[in-house]
């Protein structure tokens, strides 16, 4: 509901508030980021894709990171472009619903992919006689169906839970895009209720993903202890070393963002980190995989070569 009573049909997204040179540079920056972001990720889904040595479940589960990467990267990153450029933007209620609802499906179920990806690797170390029965293709898709499965759960709960709320105080979101910190901000109805199924929402996909993430690297720390040789050990964890960086990013703001809370907690703090796990996490990730990754550098280093032997065969 807007302040003369009528039900709101657009939000105002009030962005950064900087000056004009400083919002001009923040423009190009993301605009920089965000195209590495998706070069970066589809380049490694088709590289993936087509080079024969990662066929294998680990960068299946990859690949399918690089597209969520992609997907809530650019639910986010043009509006917040377009944003700067205009220093506001005008979005309709139900855009602004569906953006909600897109960004928490593609987080979610990168939060239970990454959890995924911890049980792939707990496999592949603890029981790597059994990796190629445990994981085939028929139950690398199952899990990747549950990531999605659980996640829409998730994403319908939020979803409704956010915008069943009357909106009349404003409809001015001092964000960059449409988010629940924010939202709430502008409810004139009670929304405890609402926010205690959301939190225990967000509690559970977080706390359920860390848990086997957490418990799959106990596991594997327990294994890499037993190896005698430190040549072995260290060839053993840099096989997760990528993974782990990866999960302590992404969980890492999440955490903060949404199980903190608001005490002590600015507007300007949510949208920094906000700005991080939505423009460079995404940009970051194929480069962890790649520079701390020996068969995906080797990978590239086969794929540049194809592309100068076609060109020089052209000349």
């Amino acid at each position: 509901m807007a302040d003369n009573g009528t039900r709101l049909t657009e939000f105002i997204l009030i962005g950064f508030q900087l000056q004009a040179e400083l919002q001009l540079c923040l423009f190009f920056t993301f605009l920089a980021f965000y195209l590495v972001t998706i070069v970066g990720n589809l380049g490694m889904i088709m590289l993936i894709q087509s080079d024969p040595r990662l066929q294998t479940p680990m960068y299946f589960f990859l690949s399918h990171l690089s597209f969520l990467d992609v997907c809530y990267s650019s639910v986010i990153v043009p509006q917040l472009l377009e944003t700067l450029g205009n220093n506001k933007m005008v979005i309709t209620y139900e855009r602004c619903a569906t953006q909600f609802f897109f960004f928490t499906l593609y987080a979610s179920t990168e939060c239970f992919l990454l959890a995924v990806m911890a049980y792939d690797r707990y496999v592949a170390v603890c029981n790597p006689l059994l990796y190629a029965m445990a994981m085939t293709p028929q139950t690398r898709l199952g899990l990747v169906a549950a990531a999605y499965s659980g996640a829409m759960v998730n994403t319908v709960v939020r979803t409704g839970c956010t915008f069943s709320i009357s909106f009349c105080k404003s409809n001015q979101v001092d964000f960059f895009f449409c988010d629940l910190p924010p939202l709430l901000k502008l409810s004139c109805s009670e929304t405890k209720l609402r926010e205690q199924v959301i939190f225990f929402f967000a509690f559970l996909v977080i706390t359920t993903s860390v848990s086997v993430i957490f418990v799959s690297y106990l596991f594997i720390i327990w294994a890499i202890l037993k190896i005698r040789t430190a040549g072995a050990k260290a060839k053993t964890f840099s096989t997760c070393a990528s993974h782990m960086i990866a999960v302590a990013l992404f969980f890492g703001t999440l955490i903060f963002m949404y199980l903190k809370g608001n005490m002590g907690k600015s507007l300007w703090e949510d949208k920094i980190v906000s700005v991080f796990y939505t423009v460079v996490i995404p940009m970051l990730n194929p480069m962890i995989y790649s520079l701390r990754n020996k068969e995906v550098k080797e990978a590239l280093k086969k794929a540049f070569k194809r592309i100068k032997a076609s060109q020089e065969s052209k000349t």
